[in-house]
């Protein structure tokens, strides 16, 4: 069978190739940019990347007519640029214009669950999305799903950030709502199983795990599984506005993003029926299973995909490649070189693991000092991490940088800081190897933007001076110390 699949490096997306080609489906993989497709797909026979931005007329792209099915996977909410739900509207109008000149016989669209007397912004968009897909010529088959919990979701990073950093919570009244938490793999199941069901097809459901819980609940619930003993003290008082403030400053989520959850938040999402899983004979799993399977993927370093990895969390634009090629014409730059006899394999892994809880090698406290003034000014700070501790794919979140380049075949590395600036920043990493001695490359390149961004680069120089050198001489050290 034939499937096209949209987002392809979003969360679901990108955990939903490796199941169908594990099925022998053949896929249609549509991505913004080619140069974040996901490794495991290119080079497959299998697999046809197809280059397309669906905010762009439906002419400037030419995909296989011999379709099958269809995923809109596509979401538009973290958005950093224009209205999100003008973004969503648009883009679901040229997707369906696009796939109606094709022979699908389905789409399939995740959604969230509504309640239909009271809708946030957000809902109200996916509702519109809906609606629009409903216009098309084929079988269109809706899941509506709560919220997803599994190593990487946004609402499961949350909750983490939450109850791991916090032992006393002073909280919002959303606290109180009631939600049914489900689990990715149990997603992953629905939308599997609803390929071509004669069931499924131009239907409704609403998919959810077991468990009805306020968010307080779930909370306390994710304490207890860590064995942690939490205080949570809800505020009636707090604003949505204070929540949203709140959110962003203890978790790793972005502020506009918060302020569409917190308005959600405010929404009972509870399923209003349970028959897609009698329908497929899914058993959903519990809200504590679904915490315990996502922390074995973590402690066993098999995160396959993030909420933080997706372009939608960062400050880029779809203009992607624009900030790979480094530019030299009015830049400063810091440029450390470092020779050293020994693998090059062993300094390479070093590079590759840098950020997240290993740290960036070398004055920690002061990279952790910048990502705590980026937050305050309302950057993404450092405490995005990473996604996996070792593997490092173009378009991963790496702190507050963003990988442009991860190409080992090369030695190269290619980081674009999302930092708040007054200009913009890139640290590149290249190692060139020889027969006597192999050679360590890192450059700090920064493009102020008017007289604030060079008034910056000057005061922060002799700090960037300090980190610098001290950063290859580590990585160096501790990569030729593996022999």
């Amino acid at each position: 069978m034939k499937i096209l699949l949209t987002g392809v490096t979003g969360y679901v997306g990108k955990r939903l190739i490796p199941i169908l080609l594990s099925q022998n489906h053949e896929l249609i993989c549509c991505i913004r940019n080619v140069d974040r497709a996901p490794q495991e797909i290119l080079n497959n026979p299998k697999v046809e990347v197809v280059q397309i931005d669906f905010l762009k007329p439906k002419d400037s792209v030419d995909i296989p007519s011999d379709i099958d099915v269809a995923f809109y996977l596509i979401h538009s909410m973290s958005s950093l640029s224009g209205d999100f739900e003008k973004l969503e509207l648009e883009t679901a109008r040229n997707f369906r214009e696009l796939i109606n000149e094709t022979s699908v016989k389905q789409v399939i669209y995740l959604g969230g669950i509504s309640n239909d007397k009271t809708l946030s912004k957000h809902l109200r968009s996916r509702k519109n999305v809906e609606k629009e897909l409903q216009k098309g010529n084929f079988a269109l088959t809706i899941l509506h799903a709560g919220i997803i919990i599994g190593s990487g979701s946004a609402s499961f990073e949350i909750i983490r950030d939450l109850v791991e950093k916090l032992p006393v919570m002073v909280t919002p009244k959303w606290l109180n709502t009631r939600s049914q938490p489900i689990a990715i793999r149990d997603v992953l199941k629905f939308l599997t199983g609803v390929i071509l069901h004669p069931q499924c097809l131009n239907q409704t459901f609403d998919i959810a795990g077991p468990d009805i819980l306020t968010y307080k609940e779930i909370l306390l619930q994710f304490a207890s599984i860590r064995k942690l003993k939490r205080l949570i003290l809800v505020l009636p008082l707090m604003t949505p506005r204070l929540s949203s403030y709140w959110l962003y400053f203890i978790t790793s989520t972005s502020y506009k993003l918060a302020v569409h959850l917190v308005n959600s938040m405010k929404v009972e999402v509870i399923a209003k029926d349970n028959k897609l899983a009698e329908i497929l004979n899914i058993q959903p799993l519990t809200y504590q299973e679904a915490v315990k399977a996502a922390f074995i993927k973590i402690e066993q370093n098999q995160v396959y995909s993030s909420w933080k990895d997706a372009l939608s969390s960062s400050m880029f634009s779809t203009e992607y490649t624009k900030y790979i090629q480094v530019p030299t014409y009015g830049c400063y730059k810091d440029t450390q070189v470092v020779e050293f006899q020994g693998k090059v394999s062993n300094v390479k892994e070093m590079i590759w693991s840098i950020g997240g809880d290993k740290g960036w090698y070398y004055a920690n406290f002061l990279w952790s000092l910048r990502g705590y003034f980026d937050k305050l000014v309302g950057g993404v700070r450092l405490r995005r991490g990473r996604t996996n501790p070792k593997d490092i794919q173009n378009g991963d979140a790496l702190d507050f940088w963003r990988v442009l380049l991860a190409d080992k075949t090369n030695n190269r590395l290619l980081l674009y800081a999302e930092m708040k600036l007054p200009g913009e920043a890139w640290l590149e990493f290249k190692i060139l190897p020889s027969d006597s001695k192999n050679t360590l490359i890192q450059t700090a390149t920064f493009r102020p933007k008017g007289l604030w961004g060079r008034v910056y680069w000057y005061l922060s120089l002799p700090f960037h001076i300090f980190i610098f050198r001290g950063m290859i001489r580590n990585i160096v050290k501790n990569g030729t110390k593996k022999g």
